[in-house]
């Protein structure tokens, strides 16, 4: 089937993309002018994240004109929190790519996969974890945690954090073969094999995708960025204070929940743009009659 005749594939991070907590949601406008939210995720009896009233009606759109596919590096117990105000999509990627959800179940053959990737070109969670938990001060320590037996991140104190501790440890682990994001009040270590953009491409190749389109905002997020024909960066989050960019990266001005909507608009937007311009088929020929006229 031509590319333009596949379906356009929307791979999007969750978290400070299009989901947001109360601590992420950056409303500057006056009170009165605040959009209306959505909660979207629930934890221990308290909600968590959210999306604006608008954005939500963007959502269903998105869900009716692409294959939409979560792409986050929460764990899977930690995705199936959240409610997005679509469907239960067909595919999701938890894990930064070390799972792949198939109508909300685990496929055991992609995870064996990765478990038998990482094993053979980096070094063991066990290394990793010893050094980043044995390393880190008490002092701005808030929790220490395993996702998944695949990589290990820190609960910090922002206010008390060193960025140079942050450094020194990512100098350590590049050398090892993983990589260090600091998001938020998270300290990532993550294998660098273990790429949300392997886990989309391998989606995609199963979906019989054509475009393939992609928000993030966090350094994990780049390679994914990096694999699509184009994608969108917030104008808050790691790479937009590192300022990372790319020629078909799309940097965003707006910051916070509102970003979340001015994504989906933009998406949406390319995908009736695509539409479009598709070029229109031929009409079929009719089939010959038996004197051989057609």
């Amino acid at each position: 089937m031509p590319a333009a005749d596949r379906p356009v594939m929307v791979a999007s991070d969750l978290d400070r993309t299009l989901i947001y907590s109360a601590g992420a949601l950056m409303l500057a406008m006056p009170d009165a002018r605040a959009p209306r939210l959505l909660c979207v995720e629930v934890h221990e009896g308290r909600p968590l994240s959210f999306v604006t009233e608008t954005a939500a009606g963007l959502f269903a759109e998105l869900a009716r004109e692409a294959l939409f596919v979560p792409v986050t590096t929460r764990t899977r117990k930690q995705y199936r929190r959240v409610r997005l105000p679509v469907a239960e999509p067909a595919y999701a990627i938890c894990a930064n790519g070390g799972h792949i959800l198939v109508n909300g179940h685990t496929d055991h053959d992609w995870h064996r996969h990765i478990r038998q990737t990482l094993a053979a070109s980096c070094a063991p969670l066990e290394e990793v974890r010893e050094r980043m938990w044995h390393t880190a001060d008490p002092v701005w320590v808030r929790k220490e945690r395993t996702a998944e037996e695949l990589f290990v991140y820190l609960v910090v104190e922002r206010d008390s954090f060193p960025e140079s501790w942050a450094k020194d440890f990512a100098g350590w682990a590049e050398e090892r073969g993983w990589t260090v994001s600091v998001q938020g009040r998270k300290v990532y270590a993550v294998p660098r094999p273990l790429t949300k953009s392997a886990a989309v491409a391998e989606v995609a190749r199963r979906a019989g995708a054509g475009e393939i389109l992609a928000a993030g905002d966090s350094h994990l997020d780049a390679d994914l960025l990096l694999a699509a024909a184009h994608g969108w960066r917030p104008g808050h989050g790691e790479l937009a204070l590192s300022g990372w960019t790319a020629p078909h990266v799309t940097g965003l001005t707006a910051s916070g929940v509102v970003c979340g909507e001015a994504i989906l608009h933009a998406l949406l937007a390319r995908i009736r743009d695509r539409a479009r311009t598709r070029p229109a088929r031929p009409a079929p020929r009719t089939a010959p009659t038996p004197d051989g006229r057609s």
